[in-house]
C-alpha cells in the first residue's frame, strides 16, 4: 500500500487518541513542543509499524497509549542523554562522571541502524511482528492488533527473530554488542 493512501486513516487515528498521547506525554512532564514532538513519533511509529489504512482505523486506544508513553520515555532518554550534568565537587574533585564517550553514542547509533536495516530485510510477513515485539508489545498484543491467531503470531515472531540474529550475526553484529 502507497503512504499517501493511509495518511488519511493514520491522521484519523492521531486525531482521536489525541488527548491519550497528550495524557502519556504530560504523565512525564513534558511540555506543549515536546508533546508535539511526541505527536509526530507517534505517527511515524505507527506507519511503520501497522502500514495499512483498515489496521490503523481498528487501533485500540491501549495500543496508541503505549505507543505515546514509549515515545515520551525515549524522549526524555535523549534529553537526559544531551544534558549536562552538574558535578558535585567533593574536595575538588568531581563526585561522578555519569557521561557517555561520543564513542559509545556513535556505536549505539550505529548498531540501532544495523537492526533496523535488518528488520527491514526480514520477509514481509514478519517484518511487522518483530518491529512491534522490538517495541515493547507483548505477543498477545500483537496479535489482536493485526487480527491474527495467537499461534501464527508466535510463529512469525519466532521465525522472524531467528532470522533477524541470523542477519545480524551474518552481519558482525554478536548478541554482547547489544
Amino acid at each position: 500500500m502507497h503512504a499517501d493512501s493511509i495518511s488519511p486513516e493514520l491522521e484519523r487515528a492521531i486525531t482521536r487518541f489525541n488527548s491519550a498521547v497528550q495524557a502519556a506525554s504530560r504523565r512525564h512532564g513534558l511540555d506543549e513542543s515536546e508533546i508535539d514532538e511526541v505527536i509526530q513519533e507517534v505517527r511515524i511509529r505507527l506507519w511503520r509499524a501497522v502500514k495499512d489504512g483498515e489496521k490503523i482505523q481498528g487501533l485500540p486506544a491501549s495500543y496508541v497509549y503505549r505507543t505515546a508513553f514509549s515515545a515520551a520515555v525515549d524522549l526524555l532518554r535523549r534529553r537526559r542523554a544531551k544534558r549536562e550534568e552538574p558535578l558535585d565537587l567533593v574536595e575538588g574533585k568531581p563526585a561522578s562522571l555519569e557521561q557517555t564517550s561520543p564513542e559509545y553514542e556513535t556505536e549505539q547509533s550505529e548498531l540501532g541502524q544495523h537492526i533496523a536495516k535488518a528488520v527491514d530485510a526480514l520477509s514481509e510477513a514478519r517484518r511487522p511482528v518483530v518491529r512491534m515485539y522490538l517495541a515493547g508489545y507483548e505477543r498477545g498484543e500483537i496479535a489482536d492488533l493485526l487480527g491474527w491467531t495467537e499461534a501464527k503470531t508466535r510463529n512469525l515472531l519466532y521465525r522472524g527473530l531467528a532470522d533477524l540474529r541470523e542477519t545480524l550475526s551474518t552481519r558482525g553484529v554478536r548478541p554482547e554488542m547489544i
